[in-house]
């Protein structure tokens, strides 16, 4: 019998492969778990992601590091967020005169921030593992690209898509830096957080819509399979 977690490598390997092309062996898959940076004179990280704080900041260190070097390469220059914001569900910030929502992660442009209800994502890290860190914090940093870039799109499932691709491009590239290795097991465990944030239907049309699970996993494996290009 095929078991959910065979299932979902089997899905990971189907969707790579019809969106980048044969891609070999699973174990170079996305990692999700550096214990550290494997250069930090490269990365300019020196946090240990050993748990859920130091994989918290390493994520968003490794990503602004990434960002920062592709606006390099492109001539621009990568504004890092002026906040990184952990909350709880009574405490979020206000964005845009909205409040924060409880189990939710935003990137808000009125502010340049990203905020994060700590107790829903450090309970999806303890249940799914900490592959929640490294889908959720550069998606959200995705968001904060498309700002400077001012991408137009003409249905919000548009944005989040791309926002999973820039995901994708953004672990592919850390791997291919040598900054974060592959682990047994991490293609699954990141492919189980996109399952779990995908749309029950797919209602692309819907002002929330954020695409359905499959679509959500096509457009990460289409950035780390083809990097930021293809997004």
């Amino acid at each position: 019998m095929i078991s959910p977690r065979m299932l979902l490598a089997l899905t990971y390997s189907m969707i790579l492969t019809a969106a980048c092309g044969a891609v070999g062996d699973l174990s170079e898959a996305p990692s999700k778990k550096p214990e550290k940076p494997a250069s930090t004179s490269a990365s300019a990280c020196d946090v240990a992601g050993d748990d859920f704080a130091g994989d918290v900041e390493l994520a968003r260190c490794l990503t602004e590091s990434f960002w920062a070097k592709e606006f390099q390469a492109a001539g621009g220059t990568y504004q890092p967020v002026q906040d990184f914001i952990a909350y709880d569900a009574t405490s979020g910030p206000v964005c845009g005169g909205e409040k924060a929502l409880p189990e939710n992660a935003f990137y808000c442009p009125d502010g340049h921030f990203i905020a994060y209800d700590a107790t829903w994502l450090r309970a999806m890290y303890d249940q799914m593992g900490d592959g929640a860190v490294y889908v959720v914090i550069p998606h959200e940093f995705g968001h904060a690209v498309q700002a400077q870039l001012e991408n137009d799109f003409s249905y919000n499932v548009e944005q989040e898509l791309q926002a999973d691709c820039y995901a994708g491009a953004t672990l592919g590239g850390l791997i291919n830096a040598d900054l974060i290795q592959a682990e047994e097991g991490d293609d699954a465990e990141l492919l189980t957080n996109l399952e779990a944030a995908g749309d029950p239907t797919d209602a692309w049309w819907e002002p929330d819509a954020h695409g359905t699970p499959e679509k959500r996993q096509e457009a990460f494996a289409t950035g780390f399979g083809k990097g930021v290009a293809s997004c």
